[in-house]
């Protein structure tokens, strides 16, 4: 396996020779798709999802696609200022839950028959109170970096990428307004169910955050900045989801991105090469504000809307059935010369 990237420098050069889709499955996946025995764009956006995914895996008819999902767990010590509903005590007592099979995404891996690691990471140290310092440090984030990169599963063609962490909805809304810009308001969301209070609270404590550290993240080259914020606004577990995606990237594997907190941790990939986020599909928009924001400035239009704001990756894991429909469909349907159907014009 090749060894995860230890700079900034080294994750740019990575990403601008990261391979592209296979332009011949590509054109064969497209011809297939417009003799199948239906109209011409009739089943919509799966006819798109079964030809990128032709793309992306290399080969132009598939049945089925095999799926891994990785949940990473990380504790912020910005979550001491008061930010979020819960403790950051009920970090590590939601992973025992995930491993005794007891929370959302472990009911929806098993419906779906997805292979689920859940790693907890360093939950007894958390990061430093980004109001005070960056949250972490270079050696602390391309260490986090790395475990995500080492979890993935060269074989599988589809990446769930999830998350837990009291405090990381105020991380990502930190990654989101230092990259996005705009009014705050917009990136500062409830997150586990703040009220009114907290909610202020949230937004000062973020304020306080981007004062620190814009001057350097601003200060850095456009291809690092991105990076620079999630080294300085995010945590361990959004560092380790960006490692999985960026070697998924690199081997040509499809990430479906869960709600706000797997977005903000991929986001700054988007800023260090063109077409770095290109193997992302959308699972779901979340009702957290900032989610429908990013998911726009990236340029990916969600799947589902259903209300969600749970992570774990389980919108991912829902959505992954609507990837599966759309490639059972394209690979099993008739053309119309196998069904002895009249095509259109004839």
């Amino acid at each position: 396996m090749t060894a995860a990237p230890a700079s900034f420098a080294d994750i740019v050069q990575r990403l601008s020779a990261a391979p592209v889709p296979n332009v011949e499955t590509l054109a064969a996946a497209e011809a297939r798709n417009a003799n199948l025995t239906k109209p011409a764009g009739a089943l919509g956006r799966l006819e798109e999802i079964a030809i990128w995914f032709a793309g992306w895996r290399g080969a132009p008819q598939r049945d089925g696609a095999s799926a891994q999902a990785l949940v990473f767990a990380g504790n912020h010590g910005v979550a001491a200022r008061g930010v979020s509903a819960f403790p950051s005590d009920v970090t590590a007592q939601m992973v025992a839950n995930f491993k005794a099979g007891g929370a959302a995404i472990n009911q929806l891996c098993r419906q779906h028959d997805i292979p689920l690691a859940v790693t907890p990471i360093r939950l007894e140290e958390p990061t430093a109170d980004f109001t005070e310092a960056p949250a972490l440090d270079e050696a602390g984030f391309f260490e986090a970096l790395a475990l995500g990169w080492e979890s993935v599963d060269p074989a599988a063609d589809i990446l769930i990428l999830g998350e837990m962490g009291i405090g990381n909805t105020t991380a990502a809304a930190a990654i989101a307004a230092a990259l996005f810009g705009g009014d705050l308001a917009q990136w500062v969301g409830r997150g586990a169910g703040l009220d009114d209070v907290g909610l202020a609270r949230k937004s000062e404590v973020i304020s306080g955050g981007l004062a620190l550290h814009l001057p350097a993240i601003e200060a850095s080259s456009a291809e690092t900045r991105g990076l620079q914020a999630a080294q300085r606004l995010g945590g361990r577990e959004l560092a380790a989801i960006l490692g999985a995606a960026l070697r998924a990237r690199l081997q040509r594997q499809i990430v479906l991105l869960d709600g706000v907190i797997a977005t903000a941790a991929i986001a700054p990939l988007h800023f260090c090469a063109e077409g770095a986020l290109a193997h992302c599909l959308a699972a779901h928009r979340s009702v957290e504000p900032a989610h429908g924001a990013m998911l726009s400035a990236l340029g990916l239009s969600p799947l589902l809307d259903l209300g969600l704001r749970l992570g774990e990756g389980s919108g991912a894991a829902l959505a992954l059935g609507v990837v599966q429909s759309a490639l059972r469909l394209h690979a099993g349907m008739a053309t119309f010369e196998e069904a002895a159907v009249s095509g259109p014009g004839a």
